[in-house]
């Protein structure tokens, strides 16, 4: 019991030294002290020998209930720990004022628009259902380029085999026509000139088909068709990355679709596009600009800003010239590639079955005569070389690519021209966009496509022609 009594003494004056050292002395009066310990003098510091008196009085005291106790020799201790201030029973939390009230004090203040009130923003209906048809659009552009694709293969199929079937027909029958004039006689003869005139008969009809439907044509058209669509997929996907889309978009996107569905249909029958037409016509696959063209016609007057949204005058004299070089040299020049071969075209499409026609004739009176054996070989050669030249050649493939390639022309100068007649800037594409794509599009860079403008407005007031091309490409 001494050696605690004597840890308590010397913990209690530590503490007790520690504590009057560096905070001031409160009054007597307010501090709950055992009735002994209020008889102390007030002053401070107060001493060590007093402050042991009045620990050895506490130690003395515990020591005597300690030892009066029977039942236990355990020193019971207890802390009363003087209790704390009730606290207030229930706090008032104060309420987040509300978008109402924020409203109405910014009013009665005078200081509208002064304290933001946060907007939510959410998807309308209308801008969801965009979403879903241009998702609707986008899967019936997929599913296009797929059956345009399948449709192009089995086309190009069919001009690999019908090309090689009515060549060997041709050849055969020629042959045997030869060998019933050398020396036939009697039945070997008939059979030879019988078998040789339903080869050539065959042949003819086969290629009044094949030149009526031209494959190689039908299958470049397929391919263009699968390209144009991938490029529709390409956009779509390109608007909904970009930003929401709208009802207008939906709209644009559905008639691109239904201009290149006219354009290059699947079916032959009843749909098919003239492939002798009387005049050479570029491919059209856009939609028409007439409703562009009005709207532009009606805010002719609205006064325009010449430097805004990256437009100036500078620049629109540059398209202007680009435009007028297009339509002089590259739509010029297709269009009389494209008249010129299909002069071939129709040509060769009328020599080879009159030729295979006359040779079938001509095998009918094999043996009459030596004219007849040789018009019936002769003719069927001919007509074998002519199939060859046409379908082998592709020829109806290479008028199709001049009637793609002068569409193109003619798209981006009608492009660039309902740009221009747009004169509200704020609605046109962005004008360094807008050339930065003109000159990707003729395989030119910034600086050629400017250097181009310059040439053919020197070329327009010395009046000769410009010798270049827009296109670099083809």
């Amino acid at each position: 019991m001494v050696s605690v009594a004597g840890v308590i003494l010397d913990l209690g004056l530590t503490c007790a030294y520690s504590f009057t050292a560096s905070h001031e002395r409160p009054k007597t009066s307010e501090l709950n002290l055992p009735p002994y310990l209020h008889s102390q003098p007030s002053h401070f510091p107060p001493t060590q020998e007093k402050l042991r008196e009045n620990i050895n009085q506490m130690a003395s005291s515990t020591l005597r209930l300690s030892s009066s106790s029977s039942c236990s020799r355990q020193i019971n201790a207890a802390i009363h720990v003087p209790k704390l201030p009730k606290a207030i029973a229930c706090f008032s939390v104060p309420k987040i004022p509300t978008r109402k009230l924020v409203q109405e004090l910014n009013k009665r203040d005078g200081f509208t628009g002064i304290v933001p009130v946060e907007k939510i923003t959410t998807t309308s209906t209308d801008d969801k259902i965009a979403t879903t048809q241009l998702y609707a659009i986008l899967e019936a552009a997929a599913d296009r380029v797929e059956m345009h694709a399948n449709m192009g293969k089995q086309r190009e199929n069919w001009n690999t085999l019908l090309l090689n079937s009515v060549n060997m027909i041709t050849l055969t029958a020629a042959t045997m026509a030869g060998a019933a004039a050398i020396g036939g006689a009697g039945m070997p003869l008939l059979a030879l000139k019988l078998s040789s005139t339903l080869l050539y008969s065959a042949a003819t009809g086969m290629l009044l088909v094949m030149n009526k439907i031209q494959p190689s044509q039908l299958a470049e058209e397929q391919r263009n068709a699968t390209r144009l669509f991938k490029q529709i997929q390409t956009q779509i996907q390109t608007m909904m990355a970009l930003g929401t889309p709208m009802e207008k978009d939906v709209e644009g996107v559905m008639e691109k679709v239904l201009a290149v569905d006219k354009a290059y249909p699947l079916p032959l029958l009843g749909a098919m596009l003239d492939k002798f037409p009387a005049k050479f016509e570029p491919s059209v696959w856009w939609p028409s600009n007439q409703q562009l063209q009005k709207k532009n016609k009606s805010s002719q007057g609205k006064q325009r800003d010449e430097k805004k949204n990256g437009w100036s005058e500078e620049m629109e004299v540059e398209m202007r010239e680009i435009v007028e070089v297009v339509k002089r040299k590259d739509i010029e020049d297709y269009e009389r590639l494209g008249n010129l071969v299909l002069k071939i075209n129709k040509i060769l499409a009328i020599a080879g079955p009159l030729l295979t026609a006359i040779a079938a004739v001509g095998s009918a009176f094999v043996g009459s005569g030596s004219w007849a054996a040789i018009v019936a070989v002769a003719a069927g050669a001919l007509g074998s070389m002519v199939n060859a030249f046409e379908h082998g050649g592709q020829i109806g493939m290479v008028f199709e690519m001049y009637r793609n390639c002068a569409g193109f022309f003619q798209l981006l100068s009608e492009s660039i021209e309902a740009t221009l007649e747009e004169r509200d800037t704020e609605k046109r594409e962005n004008g360094e966009l807008f050339e930065m794509n003109v000159a990707l599009k003729l395989g030119r860079s910034l600086s050629q496509l400017r250097e181009l403008a310059k040439k053919s407005a020197s070329s327009c007031m010395d009046g000769t022609a410009i010798d270049e091309f827009a296109s670099k490409l083809f």
